[in-house]
């Protein structure tokens, strides 16, 4: 038992009381609601309180010169004070407004986060696109401009390794054996998308690789996989838009048709044998395991580049710089080419880490239509009525694919757990 004696000669407006951890909602609850807390000696059954104090310090605990509130870090009315003083908050940690503000300040900041990095990832794409198409205009040769793109990406992670600014991972034979596969298809992947660049409107290439969830569903169902009617049917509004959009292209090219249908091929078996090789190594994080990545398909795509078109590389620089007038104009054009290249793709990884695979590929539908649109604006390509149709109706269909997919997951978490 502890014995409080207070002096009535006190100014009310200097008492306050130290925050403890046992039960101290109990006390506040009688000192605030008691009429004549100065004029009584109270016998407080609080056995573990160790102590009391007199502070006159400029930001009290408690004051009671202000009874509607009972600490100076919550707003919380009197009423619900004392309310709250039950045995479902033992501790007396926190009280429940504060955890519900601390939880609300919590998702805002993630929901501000995920903006963030949305807002990097779309702006991130829209720079590389519109700069690298700047490029092959007055150097069409996509195999050099793609590997200086995987070179740029190599070089910034060995950088944050080196200086530490980010975790090195923690490369095995293993890892490296697994990881040959989803190299090589993504090096596929993306020269392919490259070559497409080069050929036709970037617009084009976009609405061409919105398709990409149809081979998805393919070669997933060959491999084993089961899908609902719901998924097989969202994927025919995919084919119909692109065959319209295809049909109606000004800039149509069988080169860039096939380039963006090759690339839509290598990153779906990229995505599927990356599920099949890499679920041992799981403590690897997206943005460590895409360096890696990066690192492979360089040294798989330069000697390659090397005998496609090597021959052709400096007469073609000479004509670039040519046409541009001056040689620092195409340097930058080529470097934002690279740099923002390494950086959309890193952006993209960091938000799939932070939110769910349908909420990433609606977002990666909508960066398709926000890239379309940029790139239309930026070089003017003519766009007509039934082509813009088309495009409309590819992307609605990998919109209502993600839907579709999203459902089927459910299913399969539900099945498992009541396994």
């Amino acid at each position: 038992m502890i014995s409080l004696n207070l002096s009535p000669s006190l100014n009310p407006g200097l008492l306050h009381k130290t925050r403890t951890r046992q039960q101290p909602t109990r006390l506040s609850a009688l000192l605030v609601t008691n009429p004549e807390p100065f004029k009584h000696s109270y016998s407080l059954g609080l056995s573990p309180v160790p102590s009391l104090q007199i502070r006159t310090d400029s930001k009290p605990l408690l004051s009671l010169t202000n009874p509607g509130y009972t600490s100076g870090f919550s707003r919380k009315p009197r009423s619900v004070a004392a309310a709250g003083s039950s045995d479902s908050n033992p501790d007396g940690d926190y009280e429940e407004s504060d955890l519900g503000e601390a939880e609300k300040k919590a998702k805002k900041a993630k929901t501000l986060q995920l903006g963030i990095v949305f807002g990097l990832w779309y702006f991130q794409n829209i720079v590389f696109n519109i700069f690298n198409k700047k490029a092959l205009n007055v150097f069409p040769y996509p195999w050099l401009l793609a590997s200086f793109q995987l070179f740029a990406g190599s070089i910034w992670m060995l950088i944050l390794w080196s200086f530490k600014l980010y975790p090195c991972p923690k490369i095995s034979k293993p890892f490296i054996i697994a990881l040959l596969g989803p190299a090589l298809f993504h090096t596929i992947g993306h020269i392919s998308a490259c070559v497409s660049f080069s050929k036709v409107a970037v617009s084009f290439t976009h609405v061409i690789k919105s398709a990409e969830p149809v081979f998805s569903v393919i070669f997933s169902s060959l491999l084993g996989d089961s899908y609902p009617i719901a998924v097989w049917l969202s994927i025919l509004p995919i084919v119909m838009g692109c065959s319209l959009a295809a049909v109606t292209e000004v800039s149509f090219n069988l080169g860039g048709l096939s380039g963006a249908m090759i690339s839509n091929v290598g990153f779906v078996l990229r995505n599927i044998y990356s599920k099949r090789s890499l679920q041992s190594f799981k403590e690897i994080d997206g943005l460590n395991l895409y360096g890696c990545i990066s690192i492979l398909s360089l040294l798989y795509l330069f000697p390659v580049a090397i005998f496609v078109e090597g021959s052709h590389w400096v007469p073609g620089y000479h004509k670039a710089i040519a046409s541009v007038g001056k040689p620092s104009t195409f340097y930058f054009w080529v470097m934002l080419s690279g740099v923002f290249y390494h950086l959309y793709n890193q952006s993209s990884y960091q938000a799939l880490d932070e939110i769910s695979p349908l909420t990433f590929s609606v977002g990666n539908t909508m960066k398709r239509v926000v890239v379309i649109v940029s790139t239309v604006l930026v070089f003017r390509n003519p766009v007509r009525p039934l082509n813009a149709l088309g495009s409309a109706i590819a992307i609605f269909g990998t919109f209502l694919y993600s839907q579709a997919t999203a459902k089927k997951k459910k299913i399969e978490v539900g099945g498992d757990k009541k396994n």
